[in-house]
């Protein structure tokens, strides 16, 4: 009886000892990060929503008064001058979203400047976005809060070469998160896409600094979740055998996008008639006519998103469906020429546009089929975003988790994620890369 008793544990034989945690030194480390992340980013997102909005007013007057054309031609080619004169001088890392650059960097095969990534970054990145060209804030987002994390890493706590990625790390969770005001998706997309690992002492640093960075967010836009969708219902039973085939045609669309996506590079090398640093020239162009007709279409764009939700309002289905096909075909073909383009700018919002547009087109069909009742058609948006976008991206987790936080309602959960899985399995059965920036990280030519 006694040997028995003396291998009991204790409490106080389990338990560590108080301040004793791992990850505890990098906590303060991570708010720093986000904090100052969350300022950054949250500037680079409220003047990017002002300048959209600013757009609105631009173009239905220029549409009026043709002669205001010339000076706004004038303008775009002086921002393509000035965003080749900036990019000219790091592409590598400058050109395109960041994340695949930020992967080299985790794989320990490419090492960045973060000041001058930083600085040249935010600014071509409003130049670029700010005129309404197809490109998501997020990817520059992500990339600024890595170089922030990196800067503080190498100018201020100097940590062991064991965790010299961890506050990059912290950083990319920041970035996102104040981009989004998703500090739970924020954390996940970082270990779901980049470290592909579930380390306490990344998931804790890497969430706090989210928190943190979405916090600091607060004194640009508040609480309200950055795309707030009322839902009045939910889909009923009857309509999940037809949910399984719109999911079957998003993975087929989403297998399109990355297909096309990875022949980018080869397609514009045939542009030689400008010189590199400036193949922007191109969407700079072909948005202006597409302003004209709708500004609402242009930038990443949560305006967009917002201007198909309430066109169900005007009960025409077969016309807001034909209205939907155009909008999908303008920002499809719109985002691949502006990112195969010399240009910095993210896909995950413009991702998320195509996804919503192929939701709601899916919604309209099944209503006026009688399929569903008209009541869920803001459900199909969401739906569609999330399931585009986990196919799309290769990171199902990280969007149901996005569109949940960006709606600000779990109420659509089972759906969203029926739906994701079965776009997600589609388009990797076709041969689609399990994560779309491996593949663009893979184009890249990296030096150590």
């Amino acid at each position: 009886m006694s040997s028995k008793s003396a291998t009991v544990k204790r409490s106080a034989d389990i338990l560590r000892r108080p301040f004793t945690a791992p990850f505890l030194n990098y906590v303060g480390a991570g708010i720093l990060v986000g904090l100052v992340t969350g300022l950054v980013v949250g500037a680079f997102r409220w003047i990017i929503d002002q300048t959209l909005k600013l757009l609105t007013i631009i173009y239905p007057w220029m549409a009026s008064h043709p002669v205001w054309l010339i000076p706004y031609v004038l303008g775009s080619l002086v921002i393509v001058f000035l965003i080749g004169q900036i990019i000219k001088v790091d592409p590598l890392d400058l050109v395109g979203s960041g994340v695949p650059q930020i992967k080299a960097i985790l794989l320990d095969k490419h090492h960045m400047n973060w000041w001058l990534v930083l600085w040249r970054k935010f600014v071509s990145g409003l130049l670029t976005i700010c005129p309404g060209l197809f490109l998501g804030r997020e990817g520059p987002c992500i990339q600024i809060g890595a170089c922030i994390g990196q800067g503080f890493s190498e100018r201020v706590f100097k940590p062991s070469k064991k965790d010299r990625h961890l506050l990059l790390q912290c950083g990319v969770a920041a970035g996102l998160s104040a981009a989004f005001s998703a500090p739970l998706a924020a954390t996940v997309f970082l270990l779901e896409e980049l470290t592909h690992t579930f380390q306490i002492k990344v998931w804790v640093s890497a969430f706090v600094a989210a928190i943190a960075s979405d916090l600091a967010t607060f004194l640009f836009f508040g609480t309200r979740p950055c795309l707030y969708l009322p839902f009045k219902a939910q889909i009923p039973a009857s309509a999940y055998p037809w949910l399984l085939l719109v999911g079957v045609i998003m993975g087929l669309c989403a297998y399109a996008f990355q297909y096309i996506l990875f022949n980018l590079k080869w397609w514009y090398q045939k542009l030689t008639v400008v010189p590199k640093e400036y193949h922007c020239l191109l969407p700079f162009m072909l948005v202006i006519p597409v302003g004209l007709w709708n500004p609402h279409l242009l930038g990443g764009s949560h305006d967009l998103i917002v201007y198909v939700t309430q066109m169900f309002s005007r009960g025409n289905w077969l016309s807001i469906a034909g209205l939907l096909g155009i909008f999908l075909v303008l920002r499809f073909a719109g985002t691949m020429i502006a990112y195969g383009s010399t240009v910095p700018g993210g896909i995950f919002m413009p991702i998320f546009v195509l996804g919503s547009i192929l939701g709601a087109l899916a919604g309209v069909l099944m209503i006026h089929a009688g399929v569903l009742p008209a009541s869920c058609c803001l459900n199909m948006v969401a739906i569609g975003m999330a399931a585009y976008f986990g196919a799309a991206e290769g990171a199902p987790f990280s969007a149901i988790l996005l569109v949940t936080e960006m709606v600000g309602s779990i109420s659509q959960i089972f759906p969203m994620v029926l739906l994701t899985f079965v776009a997600y399995y589609t388009s990797m059965l076709l041969g689609a890369r399990t994560s779309i920036y491996d593949g663009l990280r893979e184009e890249m030519v990296f030096e150590n």
